[in-house]
């Protein structure tokens, strides 16, 4: 259940879905809780694992939440969209 935002240094209550960005992501489950699917030919696999995050409006601007195989979900800074950083420059551009 998600109820603050993810990025640990805030402490923005979730309230709407319609504030801030809510994020699935596919984790992994420890190994000791990991069930395992079959199937006739004997093949498993593990379980998916699907997580909801929030982030609070104010922090969906500057981050995102990612996903890493051994280190987990982190909260990281946006990368900069090659658009976003043309309409940047060029409003930088003609308030000079």
């Amino acid at each position: 259940m998600v109820s603050k935002c993810a990025n640990p240094e805030c402490s923005e209550s979730f309230l709407y879905f319609h504030q801030g960005k809510l994020f699935r992501l596919e984790t992994e489950g420890r190994e000791d809780r990991r069930r395992q699917l079959g199937d006739e030919t004997g093949i498993s696999k593990p379980l998916r694992r699907l997580e909801f995050y929030w982030l609070c409006g104010g922090c969906a601007e500057t981050l995102t939440i990612a996903f890493e195989k051994g280190s987990g979900i982190s909260v990281r800074p946006r990368p900069v969209r090659p658009q976003a950083a043309r309409v940047s420059a060029r409003a930088n551009a003609t308030a000079a």
